[in-house]
């Protein structure tokens, strides 16, 4: 499993870029406009925070498959390491990433809300692709079942693409999708605290740390 942090949050992204086993960062137009700033500062921010060798999703602005290349070359080469475009699916998107495949750029294709759609982007070479839980769960579908779907149907035809899930309102949501065997997951950082956040967890620290003090009193191990 492959977490990645939602956001472009530069505290939230040091703080959980030193806490937390990420394997990148994901971003999208509203996370970007969100942090009212200069978009290269940000994105090259990022990527000094978390560094070369983890995964920076930036999603394109373009609509025409031209463009989106165009694009992508150009944050490819501001942002270095290992990159990938997000693009949304739809014929334009499908066509730049048969290009950018040949031109050896990373794609993860966005706005998956069927098995259909992560299918045929995965087929035109597409690195991941990213269903929208939460947003099927609020039209009464299933986002869950649905990663659980592509995950069977890429190991059915042997893709090599990967699943990245993506909206998220909640750590049992993540968890259903690990289940399913979703390669990776997107999420912003108060899911990922929740992810490790538990009351009996609480409870059982706190007895630990009366047990010791009623023997020790304040000293630690260094202490000793």
């Amino acid at each position: 499993m492959l977490y990645i942090l939602d956001t472009a949050d530069l505290e939230a992204i040091k703080h959980c870029n030193e806490f937390y086993p990420l394997a990148g960062v994901t971003t999208n137009p509203s996370i970007i406009a969100k942090e009212k700033t200069d978009f290269w500062k940000l994105v090259k921010e990022i990527r000094s925070i978390i560094g070369e060798e983890k995964m920076l999703h930036v999603q394109t602005t373009q609509k025409k498959a031209e463009r989106i290349v165009e694009e992508a070359k150009l944050l490819k080469e501001a942002l270095k390491g290992d990159f990938y475009v997000k693009i949304p699916i739809g014929e334009e998107g499908l066509k730049a990433t048969m290009e950018l495949k040949k031109l050896g750029i990373g794609v993860t294709m966005t706005a998956i809300f069927t098995p259909a759609q992560a299918l045929i982007a995965a087929m035109a070479g597409a690195s991941f692709v990213a269903p929208y839980v939460n947003r099927l769960d609020n039209i009464l579908g299933d986002g869950t079942e649905v990663v659980a779907e592509i995950v069977n149907q890429l190991e059915l035809y042997g893709s090599d693409c990967k699943v990245l899930a993506a909206s998220f309102k909640n750590a049992e949501q993540v968890h259903k999708c690990a289940s399913a065997g979703c390669h990776s997951v997107t999420v912003a950082a108060d899911i990922l605290k929740t992810v490790i956040s538990h009351p009996m967890t609480d409870a059982a620290v706190a007895g630990f740390d009366k047990d010791w003090m009623s023997v020790y009193g304040e000293k630690t191990i260094l202490d000793l």
